[in-house]
């Protein structure tokens, strides 16, 4: 059996895990990403597009400065992306998040593993807990960079607001801001490393008592050599 710090130390490390899971299956659930108003420039007017959406769906609204609105609507995503570049970024972010969540799965499962049992010697021990919470911070970190690239480079609301209302004509400006749908990803990162310094402070722990009830005879007392 573990013993109760090394227990509770996973058991903490198990908690941060299981956090950056359901927050990654928050991100993946909401539609709370972006937040743009792209303006297009008309015959008579202007027309501004509201867009609110996520990596599935969103919603949209369309604004006439003489002060006409069109009711809002919801639309899919990959429905709405004729750019094939667009479409394949959205799909990559979304391949690249359910990996982070299936490591994150698993880092949850090798802490509760350890939090219970002693596979020190294995992957299942603290290595393990190392490699996968790593790669979830890292599939994160991918996906936050890529998913600005793609509105920047890509053209991601423009080509939505196409999308929604076909009459549109030249676009002449988009304002972005990123929802919380987006931010929270930064949180899961941050669990990550809680996780591994968590983890990293037990191991290191544990490795220095080792050494020390392993150090050489000459370095003991002299009454216990003589003895």
């Amino acid at each position: 059996m573990p013993s109760r710090k090394k227990t509770t130390m996973f058991a903490s490390a198990f908690f941060t895990c299981i956090c950056s899971f359901v927050i990654i299956c928050v991100v993946l659930a909401t539609q709370h990403w972006m937040s743009s108003k792209v303006r297009f420039s008309g015959t008579n007017s202007s027309i501004t597009v509201s867009l609110t959406y996520g990596l599935f769906s969103g919603t949209c609204e369309q604004f006439v400065d003489v002060g006409l609105q069109v009711s809002e609507r919801t639309f899919q995503v990959a429905d709405n992306l004729s750019n094939t570049k667009a479409k394949s970024m959205i799909i990559a972010i979304i391949v690249i998040l359910v990996l982070s969540l299936l490591s994150s799965l698993l880092s949850s499962g090798f802490t509760c593993t350890n939090a219970v049992s002693n596979p020190y010697q294995t992957f299942l021990g603290p290595t393990g807990v190392y490699t996968w919470n790593s790669l979830c911070g890292i599939f994160i970190l991918i996906a936050m960079i890529l998913f600005p690239v793609n509105i920047e480079e890509n053209g991601l609301s423009v080509e939505l607001a196409y999308g929604c209302f076909s009459v549109l004509q030249t676009h002449v400006k988009s304002e972005h801001t990123y929802g919380y749908s987006y931010w929270i990803m930064l949180l899961i990162i941050f669990l990550n490393i809680a996780s591994i310094i968590i983890i990293y402070f037990y191991d290191h722990a544990r490795y220095s008592k080792k050494k020390e009830q392993e150090r050489p005879i000459e370095n003991a007392p002299k009454d216990v050599i003589l003895f």
